[in-house]
């Protein structure tokens, strides 16, 4: 089976995007982002003598620029960071709901949920985190200045950059929701039809940046910026207040670590359900024989999913934001509790979703996240995470400040047991409250080997990031892929319910599947997914990078 597993990839890896799958290497630095020029942008700060920390500042703001559809300044997101002695670090820069959020803000008369209301628009969108985090980041440990740093992005939007192909298709196709939902014309909305080339110039984005850079945060949650945001809230009917952007804080939090065989794996705490889920999935298989049956074999894939469906039911019940909710975290990635829940599936037959619930204790996000990973020449490395949530957010840029704004509100659980935009079922640990932060699937990760940087890894991807790391991370230590090959491989995920396999169309032979639908395992193909980012550490102490082939997605270093 495994030699079938291995040639589904070839295919998938060689050919998707017409894009070569050899690993990229390089001696003293390398970033991997979903945008050639974010990836230049961070290499620069590199060769300049800036550190990881101040390359991914430069980055993330990059990527507000050339990536409108996910990277941004009017959303948030999650960042691991390791030194270069191995002291770790988590940054939650997540957007938090408004002063005045209520559990039933989108709620009809009948207690229905208007799920629309949470998608697009201003009423969607949480109290963004992205300019905070950056702050912090670099406040801890960046090198360089804070202005160099904020330099690049600002030239990008000034002085503008070329579009690809992708994002020429995906502006023409958006112009009418971008007209629908902002109340001011924007760079976005300037040109109905655009081509790949055109010369995007973002002059209002360029003003915004300015500020940032001359007064880091008050320069975007006070003055001129906070005041166009609440002024575009008040235009769209949104509840985001001056005094909801005064007073967000980006928070450091402690890692989720754990072991996976002789790796040690470093993630995303709450409010991310990513670090406990993807430490409790990597429990679940751990004892299984993954590499023996191979790549995306039916013994591999069942155990893969019915970890992921046990995993997912607990997701469901017991996380929210720690600040509002006690999260029972050292039950969930208590390893004795994550093997017994695997004892109750059968290799002979599919375990239902609706018999599997979530443990009891006692007292007890289109996918359009982007990813970025940095390692600098001393070792130190960042996995970072951010997000509008969905495809270019809630649809709506700021009236002249040129920024598009998150719809993460859809990440609460608008009202407990309904659905989100992923299929997400949730409960009252994500309900809404005012000044929460929201549930995410945001996995940012680095994993050590013998106590030395091995692997930084995340990806974009709503509810399938956690098994997109999760099977990434397989691809690498179990079935002995190039960090190019493992980012490229088709997938598959399950998370709980809907009870099914959605799996891309180069993922799992049809043998394979044919057998898993005869023991009522449910498959539906679905098109590709996620844009993971990958650095793994050769042998030799250079970086070996894989971009994620089904984006623009590129690899660089020096």
């Amino acid at each position: 089976m495994k030699k079938i597993g291995i040639v589904l990839f070839v295919f998938f890896g060689v050919f998707v995007n017409g894009k070569a799958q050899n690993p990229i290497s390089y001696r003293n630095g390398m970033v991997v982002s979903a945008h050639p020029e974010s990836s230049q942008v961070g290499v620069d700060i590199l060769k300049m003598g800036g550190n990881a920390i101040d390359a991914a500042v430069a980055v993330e703001l990059a990527l507000a620029v050339v990536y409108p559809n996910a990277g941004n300044i009017g959303g948030g997101g999650f960042m691991i960071y390791r030194s270069a002695d191995g002291q770790t670090a988590a940054l939650d820069y997540r957007e938090k709901a408004p002063a005045q959020a209520r559990e039933n803000m989108y709620w009809d008369g009948k207690g229905v949920p208007i799920t629309a209301l949470s998608m697009k628009g201003g009423l969607a969108s949480g109290v963004p985190g992205t300019i905070a985090g950056m702050v912090q980041a670099h406040k801890r440990y960046g090198v360089l200045p804070w202005k160099e740093v904020v330099q690049p992005a600002i030239d990008l939007a000034e002085k503008g950059f070329r579009l690809t192909e992708k994002q020429a298709s995906e502006f023409t196709k958006y112009h009418e929701v971008f007209e629908t939902y902002s109340t001011q014309a924007s760079a976005l909305t300037s040109q109905v039809i655009w081509s790949k080339g055109d010369l995007f110039v973002q002059a209002d984005l360029a003003q915004t940046l300015k500020r940032v850079q001359q007064d880091g945060k008050s320069g975007f949650y006070e003055g001129e910026t906070a005041r166009l945001i609440v002024e575009e809230m008040q235009r769209g009917n949104g509840m985001m207040t001056l005094e909801d952007l005064k007073q967000y804080e980006a928070i450091w939090r402690t890692p989720i670590i754990s072991t996976y065989k002789d790796l040690t794996v470093i993630s995303m705490p709450p409010p991310s359900s990513g670090g406990i889920a993807l430490t409790a999935l990597l429990q679940s298989v751990e004892q299984f024989p993954l590499q023996q049956w191979g790549f995306q074999s039916e013994q591999t894939i069942q155990v893969m999913v019915e970890a992921a469906r046990r995993v997912y039911a607990d997701r469901a019940k017991h996380l929210g934001d720690p600040d509002f909710w006690e999260v029972p975290q050292a039950e969930l990635t208590n390893k004795a509790y994550n093997v017994g829940r695997m004892a109750s599936m059968s290799f002979q037959e599919a375990t239902p979703s609706h018999a599997i619930e979530a443990g009891v204790f006692d007292g007890y996000e289109s996918e359009e996240t982007t990813h970025y990973v940095i390692v600098d020449q001393h070792g130190n490395a960042v996995s970072a995470t951010t997000t509008l949530n969905d495809s270019y957010g809630a649809k709506v840029v700021v009236g002249g400040a040129g920024f598009l704004l998150n719809n993460e509100m859809d990440d609460f659980s608008v009202k407990p047991g309904t659905p989100n935009m992923y299929g997400l079922i949730g409960g009252k640990a994500n309900a809404i409250e005012g000044n929460k932060r929201m549930l995410s699937s945001m996995t940012p990760t680095i994993l050590e080997k013998k106590g030395q940087l091995y692997l930084v890894v995340g990806t974009p991807g709503g509810s399938t990031i956690i098994t997109s790391v999760f099977q990434t991370i397989l691809n690498v230590t179990e079935f002995g892929m190039n960090m190019q090959e493992a980012v490229a491989a088709p997938r598959f995920h399950h998370q709980w319910l809907p009870d099914q396999i959605d799996f891309e169309p180069q993922a799992i032979d049809v043998k394979v599947r044919k057998a898993l639908q005869h023991k009522k395992y449910v498959l539906k193909e679905r098109k590709p997914y996620g844009k993971v980012e990958g650095i793994l550490v050769n042998e030799d102490g250079s970086y070996q990078g894989g971009a994620d082939p089904r984006g623009d997605d590129i690899a660089k270093g020096y």
